[in-house]
């Protein structure tokens, strides 16, 4: 029986800057993925190709990597473009694209290793294996699968990485085919700019136009939190845990991703040599991560059994962070509020309350003094309202304050060449080797002291670098070594084994596709697969597609389809299924209004699904 490998799990974080990339790294992230200056699912997160490529070469002396976004639909006149902009984050050391548009495929690209992201809508066995034939490298699995279904897409690719979503915000639709902010406002989530439609609040109607629910978050999802379940998510084949969140602050990242390595490295440890982090480092964090403090909305497993979460799985009240309820008012006036607190607070915090109309409202502490409060702008609230904390400032003081710090452990070796030359050898975890040669001005002369201390004081000073001293082996004797030819010789070690990592540093390259892949989705495409050149139709055309529409966004007919389709379901969420005798309570069709927009609900009981469709004004 041949020796078994262990399986390498990463942990994926967002970054929505260079400097944001390097302090998830520094953090504890095995990989980043980062929007490029363009063609990214958030066109506010986009980057210059220098700033990726700084990125990058910081992450890659911890063997951690660095993924572009390049993940929008793109239109013919792009083309040449898309082609240009690959071919410089290849040359700036990217080590992969997180695609959606099948043109890619087609372009004249360097041989970039490619992902298959999550807005390719993979949610069947039979999607991931086209697409694993067609030479991506990664699937990015859509968030509404349960752990059953990934086990069975795993089943299906076994040799295909398979990333999965672990925390952060939820789409309520199946990520890709969404259409709703294009048909509503002209805006495309395909093309980085989603207006966030599902985040309005909706008024409930049903087929003779009573009015069900008034100004509800009926789509707004809560935040998805996988931290009790990682052990089972790789036990059915992910090895990529994604973290959500390229609009969101370094403070945001680091907390996440500090929480969640953590997690990672006691999975590793108990795992008995199954698994094994993807990069190489020691972190010290400076603080102690909690995932509760950053922003929320409140969290869901989301579908990880196959069933909604029994306590529900939307933040129907508010789609903004409510946090953690701190107290309760028992007086207001235009200065101060005077509350009983169930914890201290600080100046600076970030509180909240809902109104009596059942709106959610913010604002800035600028000083507590004990049970009173003085907020920045004058709030009127009534005696018995709860607060909320939403934002923690000495927590985020913490985490701005704390030294993070990742290191790699580097074992020493020094030797002596007599009469005057010295060789010091460094080799660090990741097993990456150097070694420099120093010839002194005069020969060496024995010491009158013994020098091993002294010189291993001189070796261990590292704190400037990313590295830190592990076994020193001292071959030098009892000779004396001037403090600044050693200090010199370490130095000059330091940076031959700096360009030696960079030198060594191993890319993973695009796959070969299989010219004889099978559509999994029938020979005839619609707008749901959002074809939107003509490069993306020559890829499906190779691979047996007899007709092919267009995307809503180059013309393609969207009256028929639904603009969105989820897993969620408002009817079980409010509680009136219709194989409940409660559904039966509220005739069809329902249709969600907000000013402009109407929504109109169908219910596919049968594949527990909801489709929404656009009615216009």
């Amino acid at each position: 029986m041949g020796k078994s490998t262990a399986t390498h799990l990463e942990l994926l974080a967002p970054a929505r800057t260079a400097d944001t990339a390097i302090a998830a790294v520094t953090a504890g992230a095995d990989a980043v993925y980062i929007g490029a200056s363009s063609h990214g699912a958030r066109r506010a997160a986009a980057n210059s190709v220098a700033e990726i490529g700084r990125a990058a070469e910081f992450a890659h002396r911890f063997g951690a990597r660095i993924y572009a976004t390049v993940n929008t639909i793109v239109y013919d006149d792009e083309i040449r473009s898309v082609e240009r902009l690959v071919g410089e984050l290849y040359r700036a050391g990217v080590d992969a694209l997180i695609v959606q548009d099948m043109g890619l495929l087609r372009m004249d690209l360097p041989p970039i290793e490619l992902h298959a992201s999550t807005q390719c809508d993979i949610r069947d066995a039979a999607k991931a294996r086209f697409l694993a034939d067609a030479g991506f490298s990664r699937l990015v699995l859509a968030r509404e699968l349960s752990l059953k279904e990934i086990a069975e897409i795993h089943a299906a690719v076994p040799q295909t990485p398979l990333e999965a979503f672990i925390h952060g915000a939820l789409c309520v639709s199946y990520s890709g085919d969404c259409r709703a902010s294009f048909v509503t406002t002209g805006r495309s989530a395909n093309r980085g700019e989603c207006a966030q439609i599902c985040r309005l609040p909706f008024d409930l109607v049903d087929g003779s136009g009573r009015q069900l629910v008034s100004g509800r978050h009926l789509l707004s999802l809560r935040d998805l939190n996988r931290s009790s379940v990682m052990p089972e998510l790789a036990g059915a084949g992910v090895t990529s845990f994604k973290i959500e969140g390229r609009l969101k602050d370094d403070a945001y990242v680091k907390n996440t991703v500090g929480a969640y390595s953590r997690i990672l490295d006691r999975l590793v440890s108990e795992s008995g040599g199954r698994y094994v982090r993807q990069s190489a480092g020691c972190v010290s964090l400076g603080f102690s991560p909690s995932l509760e403090k950053s922003f929320n909305r409140g969290f869901t497993p989301y579908f990880l059994t196959g069933r909604a979460p029994a306590k529900g799985m939307a933040s129907m009240a508010s789609p903004k962070a409510i946090g953690q309820k701190i107290g309760t008012v028992t007086a207001c006036n235009a200065k101060f509020i005077t509350a009983r607190l169930d914890a201290p607070l600080a100046n600076g915090d970030g509180l909240g309350f809902f109104t009596p109309a059942g709106a959610f409202t913010g604002f800035r502490l600028n000083r507590a003094d004990g049970n009173r409060l003085f907020p920045a702008s004058p709030q009127t609230i009534p005696a018995g309202t709860a607060l909320y904390r939403n934002r923690d400032k000495n927590f985020d003081d913490q985490i701005t304050a704390a030294k993070t710090r990742r290191t790699l452990a580097v074992d020493m070796s020094l030797h002596l060449r007599l009469p005057d030359r010295l060789m010091l050898e460094m080799t660090d975890e990741r097993g990456v080797s150097a070694s420099v040669v120093a010839t002194l001005d005069s020969p060496l002369q024995t010491a009158v002291t013994p020098q091993a201390a002294p010189r291993r004081k001189i070796l261990d000073k590292l704190g400037a670098t990313v590295y830190r001293a592990g076994r020193i082996v001292d071959l030098a004797g009892d000779y004396f070594i001037p403090a600044s030819a050693l200090a010199s010789l370490r130095r000059d070690c330091v940076e031959a084994l700096e360009r030696a990592s960079r030198m060594t540093y191993s890319y993973s390259y695009r796959l070969p596709e299989k010219p004889d892949a099978g559509l999994p989705q029938g020979s005839v495409l619609t707008v749901h697969d959002n074809v939107a050149n003509r490069l993306a139709r020559e890829f499906y055309s190779d691979h047996g597609a007899s007709a092919i529409g267009s995307a809503v966004e180059t013309g393609g007919d969207n009256s028929q389809a639904p603009v969105m389709t989820t897993r969620y379901c408002l009817r079980r969420e409010l509680g009136k299924c219709l194989r409940e005798p409660s559904g039966k309570e509220w005739k069809g069709p329902l249709t969600l209004i907000s000013g402009p927009v109407r929504l109109r609900a169908d219910f596919d009981c049968q594949a527990c699904r909801m489709n929404l469709y656009h009615v216009g004004e």
